[in-house]
């Protein structure tokens, strides 16, 4: 059983935290950027970009900046309760700091920012759905936790797939292209990337481009049409679908956010 009990986003230079554990609370820390430090009874923790640290109930901690470097972080509060039958995860049962770079950041940092803007504009139902998408990161972070560090060679081979998308995602992007990109079969790229990332190439690349399409339906003086053929849907309608289905809304809605251009 898992109860979310606050949400702050730290960013700066100057932050500073510290707990006796006395609260009995969980922490669950996602960096997405720079790095910060972390002191647990007397150990060190340096988390950087793209890494999760999970401080169990009734540790004793303090964090802090890194002097003269700027961080960012979604820090999510919990309550841990044990129940029969209820939602069970093995870092619910620690009393051990696990901090690690996580395959699965960028899908679950998408989930995370969704659910955390609709906390911010106090959408109806936003804890519930905060709550949800911190489950799902846990429990795909416990998975890659479950298989074990990946080799370097892995990592490599899905750092440089993912370098590819982040340079092409507005081109068809296949299995066989990335096979080709890492030297390896189609089925061995597809199954590395999936067991990496925790997600498919697809819906990675779905990522990537609708991440472009939030940023450009604000910022951009394109229509939703342009946009959608910018990124490589030719059909509209389906753009329309995609983005519905990863942020909530469709489109309109951020284009109706738009900045006016002076």
């Amino acid at each position: 059983m898992i109860e979310l009990i606050d949400y702050e986003l730290n960013k700066g230079l100057g932050w500073y935290t510290e707990s006796d554990g006395s609260d009995g609370f969980a922490r669950l820390a996602v960096i997405t950027y720079g790095k910060c430090l972390y002191w647990v009874d007397g150990e060190k923790y340096m988390a950087h970009r793209g890494d999760f640290v999970w401080l169990p109930p009734g540790v004793t901690f303090y964090g802090k900046s890194v002097p003269t470097m700027f961080h960012e972080k979604l820090v999510f509060t919990l309550a841990l309760a044990a129940k029969e039958g209820g939602c069970s995860l093995p870092l619910f049962q620690t009393r051990q700091v696990v901090a690690a770079q996580a395959g699965c950041y960028e899908l679950c940092l998408e989930r995370l920012r969704a659910s955390c803007a609709e906390w911010e504009d106090d959408i109806p139902y936003a804890r519930v759905r905060m709550t949800a998408a911190v489950i799902e990161t846990l429990a795909l972070w416990c998975r890659e936790l479950d298989r074990g560090k990946e080799s370097n060679l892995t990592r490599q081979h899905a750092d440089k797939m993912k370098a590819y998308i982040q340079d092409h995602y507005r081109e068809r992007i296949t299995k066989e292209t990335l096979g080709d990109v890492i030297d390896r079969s189609p089925n061995h790229a597809a199954s590395l990337f999936r067991r990496v990332m925790g997600q498919t190439i697809s819906d990675y690349v779905h990522g990537v481009r609708m991440r472009t399409a939030a940023y450009m339906l604000r910022e951009s003086l394109l229509t939703i049409a342009e946009i959608s053929d910018y990124l490589g849907y030719a059909d509209v309608s389906y753009f329309q679908r995609i983005f519905k289905r990863t942020w909530g809304c469709p489109p309109s809605q951020y284009f109706s956010e738009r900045r006016v251009q002076v």
